[in-house]
């Protein structure tokens, strides 16, 4: 079940909408509208009068919310006696149940409290919606937890964890049952806030200033140049504006570690799905010569060029709006030294960080991802020069994306293999690497690293 680090008793409300009102609003537009939680949450909070204390509650709730549904859903069973036709009072339901369950320092009648005011503010004119959540709040707190049988074995870990049952069964088939729990547990932690410390700068400098604002950091166990925080709020720092370090989990960091590059010549290296360009700016920090900077979407690469501008290399740095899978009618046959391909991909890595992903992917998008993966690879791998090599890494854990696209790319490129990659603090002696999600509290991640033969 998730584990939820406990919150201080919340301050007075804001006069503007309080934290739950905030969370309330999140909530509809993301369980009812499918809207994306960071994105509805952060306008919500920065149009907000909210203090810090009550913009941590809304985060944590918001996040709480969403990543336990299944769980939470499973707690209405038998207290639901009527039809839900008002389309706030699901997640009111929810995110009371997440506090009353979860937030061991509000009170319970101060949750009821709450939940009682946002129906009648939520609720349409004469709306008897607040009587169905006050009775349905109640009745949980008389009955408490429950869980289905753990007999059956993948019902049981979807409603305890959270996940739904393909994705269960999944990690199970896949890694076992030992594994499957501990990445199941894993994925429900809060995630960890981390840094890469540019290559530019002095990082033991850098590692000191962090020190002494309070982020208390921590050298990360991955990454040379990372380091973790022990809290958020990084973005607004000096630091962080002056371009002396970046936010990117670790695992992600390691991806252009797997690179050989040679300072000693002009690399031209070309990062074929770049937005929002922390891979760019990465390489571009390590090299002599230039990388150019292909995305989809124009809008995208605005933020390439920002972060960029910002970490001190827009003098390396081209864009180029591009579908990858077209990037052989763009650039010429062998124009690349290196070839960085972070490839579009479910995001099962991610689960912790993005705890949509779990309800709206299923194991067909696996096997269609796989076919825009491949499409990439073939396409942008007639762009590689002789010995040059080619990354390829996604933040999925999945077989589909990751080892099944590396043995059929290999089976249809006989000119390409396998090249092994010593990085920082890892090795890989088979050219592959996996991190998965329960190693150490980061993100899922895989990497594999191909030579172009001569």
């Amino acid at each position: 079940m998730v584990k939820v680090v406990n919150l201080p008793q919340e301050k007075k409300l804001s006069t503007n909408k309080s934290a739950r009102a905030i969370s309330l609003d999140t909530l509809i537009k993301v369980l009812k509208n499918g809207s994306y939680s960071n994105i509805s949450l952060n306008n919500s909070l920065k149009h907000s009068d909210l203090s810090i204390a009550d913009q941590n509650l809304a985060t944590r709730i918001v996040y709480g919310t969403i990543q336990c549904r299944l769980f939470l859903e499973y707690q209405l069973t038998g207290l639901l006696k009527t039809k839900i036709t008002e389309k706030y009072l699901k997640p009111l339901l929810l995110m009371s149940l997440y506090q009353i369950i979860f937030l061991d320092k509000v009170p319970n009648r101060a949750v009821l409290d709450e939940a009682n005011k946002l129906a009648k503010q939520f609720g349409k004119h004469h709306s008897s919606g607040y009587r169905v959540v006050n009775g349905i709040l109640r009745a949980f707190i008389r009955r408490g937890v429950i869980l289905p049988d753990e007999k059956d074995t993948v019902k049981y870990l979807s409603i305890k964890e959270s996940v739904p049952k393909w994705l269960v069964k999944y990690l199970i088939d896949n890694w076992g049952m030992q594994k499957a729990k501990s990445v199941l547990s894993s994925i429900n932690e809060p995630a960890k806030n981390s840094v890469r410390i540019s290559s530019l700068a002095d990082k033991n400098q850098v590692f000191d200033q962090l020190t002494k604002e309070g982020y208390q950091p921590k050298w990360s166990n991955l990454s040379l140049n990372d380091a973790v925080l022990s809290h958020g709020g990084i973005s607004e720092s000096d630091l962080f504006e002056q371009g002396k370090l970046t936010i990117q989990d670790e695992a992600a960091s390691l991806v252009v570690e797997a690179f050989d590059f040679d300072k000693n010549q002009a690399e031209h290296v070309l990062d074929a799905c770049s937005a929002p360009g922390g891979k760019t700016v990465q390489i571009a920090e390590n090299i002599t010569g230039d990388v150019t900077a292909l995305d989809i979407h124009e809008k995208k690469l605005r933020l390439v060029k920002e972060n960029a501008r910002r970490m001190h290399v827009s003098d390396k740095v081209t864009t180029k709006a591009c579908d990858a899978r077209k990037a052989q009618e763009m650039f010429n046959a062998g124009e690349f030294t290196k070839i960085l391909v972070d490839a579009p991909c479910s995001g099962l890595g991610l689960l912790r960080r993005k705890p949509e992903i779990r309800y709206t992917k299923s194991l067909q998008d696996l096997k269609g991802l796989q076919k825009i993966q491949l499409g990439i690879l073939d396409s942008v791998s007639t762009l590689l020069k002789v010995e040059g090599e080619l990354v390829y890494s996604t933040c999925s854990i999945s077989m589909e994306e990751n080892e099944e696209v590396v043995k059929q790319f290999l089976r249809t490129h006989p000119d390409f293999e396998l090249k092994p990659f010593l990085l920082s603090k890892l090795e890989s002696k088979t050219g592959m690497l996996k991190i998965m999600p329960d190693q150490d509290g980061n993100d899922g991640f895989f990497i594999a690293k191909f030579r172009l033969r001569g």
